[in-house]
Order: C-alpha cells, then sequence, then structure tokens
C-alpha cells in the first residue's frame, strides 16, 4: 500500500500571527496623528511637577477630581479641589476658561480624572489628563499636601530615576 501526501492548505501551514502583530501596525502617518494627539489630551506627572517647581507661572491649574476624603489624605500642593460630580455647578464659579487646566484621580487603574477633564472640555475649558495620577506623583517621590502639612515619600525605584530628576524620555 503506498501512501501520497499532499500539501496542507496554505492556512493550515502559515504560522498564527503573534499578539503584537495579529493587527498590524498603523502606518506611519496614522500613528504619529494618533501620539500627536494623546500629547494634546495627557500630561506626565514629571513634566507637571517640574513646571510646578519652578517657580514661575505654570500657566495652567491642576484639579485634583477625588472625593473630600481622598483630598484629606493627600493632594498636589496648590491644586483645586473640584470633584467630578461639582464641575456642572462650581466650575463657571471656580475656573477662567482662557487659563488650560490639568486633572488628576487616583492612578493608571482609575478613571476619574478622565471623567473630570470630559465634564470640563464640555463645559468649553482647555484641559488634559495627569497620567498616572496622585499614585504616580507620589511614587515618584513628588510632595503632598495634607491638613498636617506637606510630606514627601521615597521614590518607587521602578517608576522614577533614583539619582536624577530628569527620567530622560
Amino acid at each position: 500500500m503506498t501512501t501520497t501526501q499532499t500539501a496542507a492548505p496554505a492556512a493550515a501551514q502559515a504560522p498564527a500571527a503573534n499578539a503584537v502583530l495579529r493587527v498590524p501596525p498603523a502606518a506611519p502617518a496614522a500613528a504619529a496623528a494618533y501620539f500627536a494627539a494623546s500629547l494634546a489630551f495627557h500630561a506626565d506627572v514629571s513634566d507637571v511637577a517640574s513646571v510646578l517647581a519652578s517657580g514661575e507661572d505654570p500657566g495652567f491649574l491642576v484639579i485634583d477630581s477625588r472625593s473630600a476624603e481622598s483630598w484629606d489624605q493627600g493632594h498636589i500642593p496648590g491644586a483645586l479641589h473640584l470633584p467630578t460630580a461639582m464641575i456642572p455647578t462650581q466650575a463657571e464659579k471656580l475656573l477662567d476658561k482662557s487659563v488650560p487646566v490639568v486633572t488628576y484621580c487616583w492612578g493608571p487603574g482609575c478613571n476619574g480624572g478622565t471623567r473630570a477633564a470630559l465634564a470640563l472640555a464640555e463645559l468649553g475649558y482647555q484641559v488634559k489628563e495627569m497620567l498616572g495620577g496622585i499614585e504616580y506623583w507620589i511614587r515618584e517621590g513628588f510632595e503632598v499636601e495634607t491638613w498636617e502639612g506637606r510630606e514627601r515619600r521615597d521614590a518607587d525605584p521602578l517608576t522614577a530615576p533614583v539619582d536624577s530628576d530628569n527620567c530622560g524620555c
């Protein structure tokens, strides 16, 4: 008895696309547009901190969108406390539409800063969201303020450079 092997169909022979390339990367022009837009919508914790520490007018206002209890646990010095739920009734009393705002909430696992940014944008404010929220502010070793005063914790070496003020990015 002779057996004949036939070639497997091409689809069966081709290796499955890996998880990264299953959806191919965008064309360079589309990627550039996307990343440029992302920078228009987001601010980095280190960038916000360095501008605030410069002593000059930052040209923006930082807004903490968390609850009063969360605010009391610690917030960015100089930030305005404006919980997301209060934005519709309080924003126009507290903010100047000519001054951009940077919102934040807890951290990357929380979209409260995003919701606050959306609420402000819908009211006509120029807004960015601070990536990482208060979690990364603290993890990068920047000061927080409470009713007891200011405090600074050691930077987490997994999130911030230990021997430099600049991560190089």
